[in-house]
């Protein structure tokens, strides 16, 4: 296999001027390729419906300069523990959103967006050595990708795990100084979001991976040399040392693991914690990528690392038992499918480069970006096209009687338009409100359960901000007790009858 920094060393024949070369060569035009794609697709301005109460979190700590410990933003929960799980996260949203608004959002997304293709294109590259097939591999896999571009805190999550694996990868490699990175990631990491665990799933498979010297089929290992193997373990045990370094302590190291152990309800029912499901685009790309790579080791029977193969199988596990985990899967998947892929896709001949055509197209590139960047106008009319826009402009000027039933989705929305002060029934932070029994009800009434209507008149809600289509609106149109004050194609507000 071909040294991947090769690629990145002028030929004799090249440019003086060496930094020009390199920002006009093929593996820098495959760079902004990606990037370009991934913005045909975050113009529309994907964002997550959490996004929002995230944003109200991140000002409140930056007004206050104080951490949460309680619910503040609900009326069913209000006062109930809860810690800002995500504070940093939350706080870099906060700063961008008041700095510059939507426009400012939706370039932190694209930036985000752009940092993960572009460390997921490195590790692919770094693997295999060939940046034509690492491409082609991140091209593959962009659908997958998407998935992971909502905006939220998630997404630096995603990129830290990205750059764990480079990390990682180098130092296989014999590239050791990296290695001294992974300490002060995981102190951003862990007060960031809790996916940090799979950043030591990560140092564990491959400090394991080193252990013993096996040769299994088309599997092999290499044992650590012992200044490798104390080199590695010295990480670790820092890594491990930074993670009460949070405003709150050991919380938010453990809260991982509560998640995974005390919140049956929230996983059992929100989407993205569900199975993967086959009939969804996403779905079939994942069986098709792991179909793919099972033909291709048939054919070419070419030899893996264990730390690899470890990882590609922990991340196929992940992806099955909850969809939401392709974005663990693919960071494990691009390098071996980079490595796939190279055994057919001549690698790059820094010789036969077009400096001038790649220069060109990186030019246009990113002239359509600035181009067809989404006016302040535009993003307002995606955003109002989601979320109750309108109904809260109504509800602002006729101010409907609390307490105030949401949908689930509105609820975030709700705390940021109203900057905290309009308390919710319902939000993205599932935790609180299953701990505290409200998830439970809200499932029971957004279902229409027999039980609907007497929690309904249990909690003395007075009004409902929903989405028209949902079927508690058919319920309560239905109903005499409650009348429409106001609709729109996307909402409407509900309001109880007076008793005559």
């Amino acid at each position: 296999m071909s040294d991947p920094s090769a690629e990145l060393i002028p030929s004799p024949g090249a440019p003086r001027w060496t930094w020009v070369w390199k920002a006009t060569s093929f593996p820098a035009l495959g760079a902004v390729l990606l990037v370009g794609a991934c913005f045909v697709r975050l113009r529309d301005f994907i964002v997550d419906p959490d996004v929002w109460w995230h944003i109200q979190v991140g000002s409140t700590i930056l007004r206050t300069h104080r951490w949460p410990v309680s619910d503040p933003y609900s009326f069913t929960a209000h006062g109930t523990p809860w810690i800002a799980y995500e504070w940093l996260g939350d706080v870099l949203l906060a700063a961008v959103e008041r700095a510059s608004g939507l426009r400012g959002l939706m370039t932190l997304d694209l930036m985000l967006a752009a940092a993960i293709l572009l460390a997921l294109y490195g590790l692919a590259t770094l693997r295999s050595g060939n940046s034509k097939a690492a491409v082609v591999a991140c091209a593959a896999v962009l659908p997958l990708v998407y998935l992971s571009c909502s905006l939220r805190p998630q997404m630096l999550a995603y990129l830290f795990l990205i750059l764990t694996l480079l990390i990682l990868e180098r130092f296989r490699q014999g590239r050791r100084g990296t290695l001294w990175l992974l300490p002060p990631l995981f102190v951003v990491w862990v007060n960031t979001h809790g996916l940090f665990v799979l950043g030591f799933v990560a140092l564990g498979v491959y400090w394991a991976g080193g252990l013993v010297e096996i040769h299994w089929g088309d599997i092999r290992s290499r044992l650590w040399t012992l200044e490798e193997r104390l080199r590695l373990e010295l990480v670790a045990l820092l890594s491990l040392a930074v993670l009460p370094l949070t405003p709150y302590g050991t919380q938010l190291a453990v809260y991982p693991f509560d998640l995974a152990s005390s919140q049956p309800l929230m996983v059992a029912n929100l989407e993205e914690w569900q199975p993967m499901v086959f009939d969804k685009l996403y779905g079939k790309i994942f069986l098709v990528l792991i179909l793919a790579f099972l033909a291709a080791q048939l054919a070419r029977r070419m030899t893996w690392r264990l730390e690899e193969v470890t990882l590609f199988l922990v991340g196929i596990l992940a992806a099955c038992l909850h969809a939401r985990f392709l974005l663990v899967f693919v960071p494990f998947a691009v390098p071996l499918l980079a490595a796939v892929l190279a055994g057919w896709i001549p690698p790059y001949d820094a010789a036969r480069d077009k400096h001038g055509l790649n220069a060109l197209l990186m030019a246009l590139v990113v002239g359509g970006i600035v181009w067809f960047f989404p006016t302040r106008a535009k993003l307002e009319e995606v955003v109002a096209g989601k979320w109750p826009v309108q109904a809260l402009a109504y509800l602002a000027q006729h101010p409907a009687a609390g307490p105030l039933y949401n949908n689930y989705f509105y609820g975030g929305y709700l705390i940021f338009q109203s900057r905290g002060r309009h308390p919710v029934f319902i939000d993205g932070r599932a935790d609180i409100y299953e701990r505290s029994g409200v998830l439970a009800d809200y499932l029971s009434i957004s279902q229409v359960t027999p039980a609907a209507p007497f929690l309904l008149d249990a909690y003395n809600i007075q009004s409902c901000l929903i989405d028209r289509r949902e079927p508690l609106a058919t319920l309560l149109a239905g109903s005499g007790k409650w009348q429409v004050a106001y609709q729109d194609p996307l909402s409407a507000v509900y309001v109880r009858k007076p008793d005559l």
